[in-house]
């Protein structure tokens, strides 16, 4: 009888011991399974950061964008908008993309030149649009279709064609579009987005917002 209970009471403790491990082991693993998705976090944060907000020092190269939307020719346009401007190239640097704030540029195909706060070795583009539904006309064919993109040197001597992507207004109203070969290993100061067409809109292209993502350079030698 004491053989029995003394077995018993080592295999409890056996088990005891087992289940002790076990959470350990557990505990170790939910521990790293954390760090990683903290990392993996993080470096999604990196990556996606906005380097074409207004508020962080980016502005428009407005001697290489195109002429924004003047309505004058148009009597309804003029109309409709006598009490206010067109908003300016940098409103697309801005987070407001209420219905009606976005920058017109002239015509169906255009530019636009951002100038970057900082040196970006550049990962992928987002490009901003209304829905249909919130479109106080009720249609959306003045959002730009095919769009290219460009690292643009400061001197502006050079550019290098980073994607050509098309923005489907059937999608949802902010697309991310990966670069190729992203991240660049050339950093860059300027991006150049090129407008090829619209989706029907022969007056002019609304662009609301768009955001330029990467990681930023490190700072260049002074040797």
């Amino acid at each position: 009888m004491n053989a029995l209970l003394a077995e018993q009471t080592q295999q409890l403790q056996l088990l005891v011991e087992a289940v002790a491990q076990l959470r350990a082991e557990i505990s170790s693993a939910k521990k790293e399974a954390n760090q990683a998705v903290s990392e993996t976090a993080s470096e999604v944060y990196v990556q996606m950061s906005d380097w074409a907000l207004k508020s962080s020092g980016a502005t428009i190269d407005l001697q290489r964008t195109s002429e924004t939307y003047d309505c004058k020719e148009n009597w309804g346009c003029r109309v409709l908008w006598f009490f206010r401007t067109a908003n300016p190239p940098d409103t697309i640097l801005q987070p407001d993309v209420s219905p009606e704030n976005c920058w017109p540029l002239q015509g169906h195909e255009g530019q636009v030149v951002i100038r970057l706060p900082a040196r970006v070795h550049l990962t992928a583009v987002t490009v901003q649009h209304i829905s249909k539904e919130a479109s106080p006309s009720g249609t959306v064919i003045s959002a730009p279709r095919d769009i290219a993109v460009f690292g643009v040197d400061a001197d502006g001597e050079e550019e290098t064609l980073l994607g050509m992507f098309m923005y489907d207004v059937a999608e949802e109203a902010i697309q991310i579009f990966p670069l190729k070969n992203a991240p660049l290993p050339r950093a860059f100061s300027y991006i150049k987005l090129l407008v090829k067409s619209n989706w029907g809109n022969p007056a002019y292209t609304c662009i609301y917002r768009v955001q330029v993502h990467g990681k930023m350079a490190k700072p260049e030698s002074l040797n």
